[in-house]
């Protein structure tokens, strides 16, 4: 069968059979796998970008976390501060008021013995001028004595 313009439609048929067979053949062995391969990689990467954002949002809480621990031991740390000067205060007010009973004991000692050695001093003192005048006397006497023989 000739038709005008020598179109031949069993080689138009054919060649279009030849076509879809082609177009079939390209579409199963390239791209449906590229575009599966394309997929799943879009999946990977939308999964990847899902879990740095949940290690980002983790990261962040755990920050806030540490934060908040810093905070709490830097209050800690300031208020064991306070509790040892107050501490100290007090041992160093012990301290010193044991230091003044300490002073006010020797002091006393130092008084008792000071009027002890004045009372002996004085003692010492009427004893000897007792000796003494004694003494002057017996020379006086002795004295009278010789000039009266």
């Amino acid at each position: 069968m000739n038709i005008p313009l020598n179109v031949d439609w069993q080689q138009i048929l054919l060649h279009l059979f030849n076509f879809a067979i082609l177009a079939g053949g390209l579409y199963f062995l390239l791209y449906k796998p590229v575009k599966n391969f394309m997929e799943q990689r879009i999946v990977y990467y939308a999964e990847k970008e899902k879990e740095a954002a949940d290690k980002i949002e983790q990261a962040k809480v755990h920050e806030q976390e540490y934060r908040n621990r810093l905070e709490s031991a830097d209050l800690e740390i300031n208020r064991k501060k306070e509790q040892a000067a107050k501490d100290a205060e007090k041992i160093a007010s012990t301290i010193i008021d044991d230091a003044n009973k300490q002073k006010e004991h020797i002091l006393e000692e130092a008084q008792k013995a000071a009027a002890h050695e004045k009372e002996k001093m004085i003692q010492d003192a009427k004893e000897e001028i007792v000796g003494l005048a004694m003494a002057a006397t017996v020379k006086m006497l002795h004295g009278e004595a010789v000039s009266h023989e």
